[in-house]
């Protein structure tokens, strides 16, 4: 019989529930926790084992059970609320969480997923932090055009030339993993081979969707979040519209979409047949972003630079 495993991840500890049957146990997230984790997982020879993504407590556990050849999925929080709610579980402890999600698991199936390896872990790390360091930036500079006070305006400046200073360390970081990994250097040349790719959408790519070049036009849509999903209830029919995935990627892949609505031939003459075709702007753009995210994902599934066509 198939069984499924959820565990909710706290700082100090992990809860784990198991369906069917309804096994609880607990265990420290320490050395000594895990390793009685894995040796109770192994002998269950679970279907699946689930865990949230809780901002980084949950990395380690992820990795020792990933390293231990179990079939892992780490899910995301608000389906896994949502899925709460729904089966009206709404009381919430570390107990009840680990029934949640080994319930989810059952349930919606999520697709075991590989963990990133201590590098590219640092490389999303070091893109995120490079992205933080942009935000502030633009809201110093916001702040400096409404400031009136001299004193004011010399502590901003000051502020956004560190910035400035940081972001290109971060970058000068960024180049050095990049570059001296000649797997990564060699999936960035090929995603930088597009018109319209430059060099921080591919290491957003790399970091943020390492799934690229591994699963089908859909799935890889639907993982970043452009992917058309349609609201029907018997015989009204809503518009087609994205939603969810990853908000960063989606981010960046629609800028590049901007860009490369201009400056890619295929994709541009593909953008202004959508418009002459009466599309509206917003939509054309996204059908553009989901073509060029297929493009890439066929460029790193082949390892073929751009073709042009």
């Amino acid at each position: 019989m198939d069984s499924y495993v959820g565990i909710d991840v706290s700082k100090d500890r992990l809860d784990v529930h198991v369906r069917p049957g309804g096994e609880t146990f607990a265990v420290g997230r320490d050395g000594k926790g895990l390793e009685e984790l894995i040796d109770r997982l192994q002998a269950l020879l679970p279907s699946l084992v689930a865990l949230e993504a809780t901002g980084g407590f949950e990395i380690v556990v992820a990795a020792a059970i990933a390293g231990a050849g179990l079939p892992l999925a780490v899910v995301n929080p608000a389906q896994v609320r949502q899925f709460a709610w729904a089966i009206g579980k709404r009381a919430k402890t570390d107990p009840i969480d680990a029934a949640v999600i080994a319930h989810f698991a059952e349930t919606v199936k999520p697709e075991p997923r590989p963990v990133p390896d201590e590098d590219a872990r640092l490389l999303a790390e070091l893109v995120g932090r490079r992205r933080q360091i942009i935000e502030m930036t633009v809201a110093e500079r916001q702040r400096a055009k409404r400031a009136a006070n001299p004193q004011v305006r010399k502590s901003l400046a000051r502020l956004i030339a560190m910035l400035e200073k940081e972001l290109q360390a971060i970058d000068k970081d960024i180049d050095t993993l990049v570059r001296g990994s000649p797997v990564w250097r060699a999936k960035e040349d090929l995603l930088a081979s597009v018109p319209g790719i430059g060099q921080t959408l591919a290491r957003t790519l790399l970091a943020e969707l390492p799934e690229l070049g591994t699963l089908d036009r859909r799935r890889i849509a639907s993982l970043a979040g452009v992917a058309p999903y349609v609201r029907q209830s018997g015989q009204w029919r809503g518009k087609a519209k994205i939603s969810g995935g990853r908000p960063n990627v989606r981010s960046a892949i629609f800028m590049a979409a901007l860009t490369a609505s201009r400056h890619n031939p295929v994709l541009g003459a593909f953008y202004r047949r959508l418009l002459t075709a009466g599309k509206p702007k917003m939509v054309a753009l996204i059908a553009v972003a989901r073509k060029l995210l297929t493009t890439l994902n066929a460029i790193l599934r082949d390892q073929k630079a751009w073709q042009g066509a």
